[in-house]
């Protein structure tokens, strides 16, 4: 035991681990919550059920899970060299209670706050004590089929990367958690059937980096839209077989982190290093329908089902620390990386927060790190959590932070559901295995068939041969005996005839006998022949009936089929006539109704804007007075005639046009079409907004974003249509828009389109997130007077929707404007010379003001003084008044005018 502790002592002194997120400090010595902690820890102590691999396919249907809190172990680290010399005359600032699983932090000599955890891990504790405690029920969970997340949390030095990812080279003993996890996942799974494939991740600056393959150092992150799983598709994919290989894995990653030397840490890591393992187990199916070396077929009657594939995954989280900077010592580059440290963790710590409080809106899109751990917290995933914590009293408030952290991420309910599939591969190869048994056996007894075939052939030949040869044998014979007969018949006819002539004495009835003879058989043979040329030529001419028959049969269907396409191709020939008549028609309108807007805008250019009174004005809006009906009246003729000939449908299929000025002049009519209340719902129904939010994507044309934005804006004046603006991701569009124009016509028309979505109370927040205000504060740079009073007017409608949620109850603490740092901007512009600009910022200024919550940073920022400018010069009454009223109901503000001596009731 001391040997472990000197070990741990010495690693914690040379080199180090992360720092710990400064978060709030949170009471938890209250006994309501410690018996809530305590019965929720004897609900979530038992591991999920293990399911028995012969259990039925029904348990493949849809699982509603088990439910598991997190579970959170604190581990203390011991003194080290540097602490045992400086802090030797202070007691430890904490007081351990393994036995009860309690420690008391303390804030006195005389006085304690007291927390209890799942698990309390003394200096003492061996690695082997703290694995078995913290991350094997994890490790046997995912090897049942589960995910699960162990996460090492704390300030820097406290032992986070020894707990984690100690290799253990040296002395076997002080091996961290994720390689006695492999050691036993190596040891429970087949390698003939089941798989384990590692990969080795680091988040550094907002980027995910692989350290297994350096040159891989900006990997996306992907979504399942149907069951929210995260995937890293371009991540390596490692496939251990034994524990060595992975040990190299790990000394290979540990090899491309970033560190950095810092007075907290002379090896401070600048990264959350993550380790992600997939675990593949097949499980044997129940019923194997495979038959016997005797061939016996029995066991192919039954029902063939697959087995079962069970998908793990362990995720191991070595987080960075955040810095406090005055301890630190960060500069420069480690600066900026201590920065991205601290927003991840304070998302990190968000996220908690809201799950612990079961907040109906969990920020998990906040940052890359949080996205990645979204199945640990609240997720489906068995997680464990080891917070470590240093006995120095020096870094009191860090141990704080560190605890309270570790008991908000007690009161996260996960719902943990196993990743179980059927096995079709298995099943396959099984089938397959079986296909080819039985080919051979069949191909066999094909072959054995084949052989007696064969040898009854032969036998049959051998056998017809002989009796071929018996019958030669007695067929010549009988040959033999006719031939002999025949012979001596004739010798008996020719003797007969010979003693006839003899008695007759006449010679020359022998010739004539003979050549009457010849003739007859010479005409029947000549006979035949013209029978048989006869026979052959009827059929040759049937022949060639018949096939001159199918010719005109194939003629008359070919002459019918060049019909059909001759009729085919006219009426298509005609049809395109017709449309490329119809687009000459409707560009021709298009170029004039550009032409006659332009000549509009510039008339309305050299004739100024006129000031509307309303707040919630767009920038096509602002140029609807007299001036624009009286020279716009043929315009919207025109527009309205245009839409009533061609139809809506047809105007916004140009909008996808190749041509770049077919394009720009559809963008423009459906822009006039948007300025008339009458048409946005037809717009919107007919899929216009989702067509200019795409070109607003798509385009790199400015004038294309100018009027699109301007389209867009007038969509924005109808409640309906700002909500759907904002759920096609038109914020972010437009913000994007804006960060690259250059054009101050442009710039107007985006602070226009984004000031009318600030007035919308339901957005307030989804606005602001998704880069609304930070969008707005980003066009000042231009310095138009225009585009400026669009800003002040956006920022006007946001206070003014913030100061209503504010009276209401809805909202609580600063403006998400002071947030965003835009007070110095309003102050700044709160005299401004241009009257639409110093209006809205007057009234921005006044509703800021009306929350007492927001007057000490008012205060601090000079806008003291522009109130008191604003309740005595203002040459709008109604503001005047709000101003004066505000001033003297806020207890800060009139301190504040007491301080400095200035009069005022």
């Amino acid at each position: 035991m001391a040997n472990t502790a000197t070990n741990y002592r010495n690693y914690g002194s040379n080199n180090g681990t992360r720092s710990s997120l400064n978060s709030n400090k949170s009471s938890s010595s209250s006994s309501s919550f410690k018996s809530k902690a305590s019965a929720a820890n004897s609900v979530s102590s038992a591991p999920p059920p293990r399911r028995s691999s012969t259990g039925s396919v029904n348990a493949l249907k849809y699982d509603p899970g088990v439910p598991g809190r997190v579970r959170v172990a604190v581990r203390l680290r011991p003194r080290n060299a540097e602490e045992l010399a400086s802090d030797a005359d202070f007691a430890d600032c904490v007081e351990l209670q393994p036995e009860l699983k309690r420690l008391k932090l303390r804030r006195n000599n005389w006085d304690s706050d007291t927390y209890e955890f799942d698990e309390v891990l003394t200096e003492f504790s061996s690695q082997k004590r703290v694995y078995e405690v913290v991350a094997k029920p994890v490790v046997e969970s995912v090897l049942d089929g589960y995910n699960g997340t162990v996460m090492a949390y704390g300030q820097t030095g406290t032992g986070k990367t020894y707990t984690l990812g100690r290799l253990g080279d040296e002395d076997t003993a002080a091996r961290g958690i994720m390689v006695r996890a492999l050691e036993d996942i190596l040891s429970e799974i087949s390698p003939e059937t089941d798989s384990v494939c590692v990969s080795y991740l680091q988040l550094y600056m907002e980027t995910i980096q692989d350290l297994l393959d350096p040159s891989n150092d900006n990997i996306s992150i992907l979504e399942d839209p149907k069951t929210g799983d995260i995937s890293l598709p371009g991540a390596t994919h490692v496939e251990i077989r034994d524990q060595e290989s992975f040990l190299e894995l790990l000394r290979l990653g540990e090899a491309h982190r970033f560190a950095a030397n810092t007075k907290l840490n002379t090896e401070s890591s600048r990264s959350h290093a993550i380790l992600m393992v997939q675990v593949k187990r097949s499980i044997k199916g129940r019923d194997s329908a495979v038959s016997n070396e005797n061939g016996d077929k029995s066991h192919m009657h039954r029902t063939l089902k697959p087995g079962i594939v069970r998908k793990g995954k362990l995720v191991v989280v070595d987080l960075a620390g955040s810095e406090r900077i005055d301890k630190s010592g960060s500069e420069g580059h480690t600066l900026e990386e201590a920065k991205s440290i601290n927003l991840s963790l304070s998302a990190l710590g968000k996220c908690i927060n809201a799950l612990a409080e079961n907040s109906s809106h969990v920020p998990v899109r906040d940052s890359k790190l949080t996205r990645l751990l979204r199945d640990s917290f609240g997720g489906t995933a068995r997680t464990s959590l080891v917070v470590t914590i240093g006995p120095s009293p020096r870094h009191r408030a860090e141990t704080s932070s560190t605890i309270s952290f570790g008991q908000r991420a007690m009161k996260v309910e996960n719902m943990l559901k196993i990743k179980e599939e059927f096995d079709y591969k298995s099943l396959s190869r099984r089938l397959d295995i079986q296909l080819e048994t039985l080919i051979a056996e069949h191909e066999r007894r094909q072959k054995a068939f084949q052989d007696e075939v064969d040898r009854l052939s032969l036998e049959a030949q051998k056998r017809i041969d002989e009796a071929e040869r018996n019958f030669a044998d007695a067929l010549e014979k009988e040959r033999l005996k006719y031939q002999n007969d025949y012979v001596e018949s004739i010798q008996k006819l020719k003797d007969q005839w010979v003693l006839h002539q003899e008695n007759s004495g006449d010679g020359r009835g022998k010739a004539s006998v003979i050549s009457a003879s010849e003739q007859v058989t010479e005409v029947k043979l000549l006979l035949e022949k013209e029978v048989s040329i006869r026979k052959r030529a009827e059929e040759e001419l049937s022949n060639l009936k018949y096939q001159l028959m199918q010719r005109e049969r194939s003629e008359a269907a070919g002459s019918s089929e060049i019909l059909k396409l001759r009729k085919t191709l006219e009426s298509e020939t005609q049809q395109k006539e017709k449309l490329e008549e119809e687009i000459a028609i409707l560009q021709n309108q298009l170029l004039q109704l550009s032409f006659e807007a332009d000549k509009t805008r510039r008339q309305l250019d050299q004739n100024g804007d006129v000031e509307v009174p309303n707040g919630i004005d767009s920038p096509v809006s602002q140029a609807r007075n007299q001036q624009l009906q009286e020279s716009g009246h043929g315009e919207k003729a025109s527009v309205a005639k245009l839409f009533e000939q061609v139809g809506l449908q047809k105007i916004l299929s140009l909008l996808e046009a190749e041509d770049p000025d077919v394009r720009i002049h559809a963008v423009k009519v459906v822009a006039n079409l948007a300025a008339e209340e009458t048409n946005q719902e037809k717009i919107v129904e007919a899929g216009g907004l989702a067509s200019l939010l795409m070109l607003l994507s798509n385009s790199d044309d400015e004038t294309i974003h100018r009027v699109s934005a301007g389209a867009i804006a007038n969509l924005a004046m109808n409640e309906t249509n700002q909500e759907l603006i904002m759920a096609q991701g038109g914020i972010g569009l437009l913000s994007i828009a804006a960060a690259n124009a250059e054009d101050p016509q442009t710039l107007r028309m985006i602070a226009g389109a984004i000031a009318n979505l600030c007035g919308n109370d339901k957005l307030q927040m989804k606005l602001r997130d998704e880069g609304g205000i930070r969008a707005l504060l980003g066009m000042v740079r231009c310095r138009h007077p225009d585009v400026l009073a669009q800003v002040a007017r956006g920022i006007a409608n946001f206070a003014k929707c913030e100061s209503r949620a504010s009276t209401q109850g809805s909202k609580h603490g600063r403006s998400l404007l002071i947030e965003d740092g835009a007070l110095a901007w309003i102050v700044q512009n709160a005299n401004n010379d241009a009257s639409p600009i110093r209006r809205h910022i007057e009234l921005a200024l006044c509703h800021l003001a009306q929350h007492e919550v927001n007057a000490k940073d008012m205060v601090i920022g000079g806008a003291l003084w522009e109130l008191v400018r604003i309740s005595r010069e203002c040459t709008r009454e109604d503001i005047r008044i709000l101003a004066h009223r505000t001033l003297t109901s806020s207890p800060i503000f009139q301190g504040e005018l007491k301080r400095l001596r200035i009069g005022y009731n």
